[in-house]
């Protein structure tokens, strides 16, 4: 018997249409059945990002390096990340800076830094558009 004479052959294209394919019963009624639409929520994918800044001076060296000192001792990873190391104590700014990244600028008028101006940063964009930026600044009243 030879395995090639032995294909049982297909019908002719005429009767290809009469064929119907097979399929199990349960799995029909699940992949016919309709489906529902859900309402799915109107997504834009708009950005926003807010930047607040304050910029503050030092208005007594003194108290902000104690302050910084203590800091320092309290949270020494930080204080590593502005190259502060109990052999090389902190330059002013780097004092300064510790100070501005651990407190609130209420707690810095305290510590021997003054805000100067508060400014804040908006935009918002898509992938289709140009950002639209907003920026607010104020300076808080100065006294005579």
């Amino acid at each position: 018997m030879n395995h090639l004479t032995d294909v049982t052959p297909l019908p002719p294209p005429d009767r290809l249409a009469d064929v119907t394919p097979l399929a199990h019963p349960r799995l029909l009624s699940v992949v016919t059945a309709p489906r529902s639409a859900q309402a799915r929520p109107l997504d834009l994918r708009v950005r926003a990002q807010r930047i607040q800044i304050d910029e503050l001076v030092v208005d007594d060296p003194r108290l902000v390096l104690a302050h910084a000192r203590q800091a320092a001792l309290d949270d020494p990873d930080t204080a590593e990340q502005l190259g502060y190391s109990p052999t090389a104590p902190l330059p002013l700014p780097a004092a300064a800076a510790l100070l501005c990244a651990l407190y609130e600028t209420d707690a810095l008028t305290a510590m021997g830094l003054r805000l100067t101006r508060h400014t804040t940063r908006v935009s918002a964009s898509n992938q289709q558009t140009e950002p639209v930026s907003l920026v607010l600044s104020s300076t808080p009243d100065q006294e005579d």
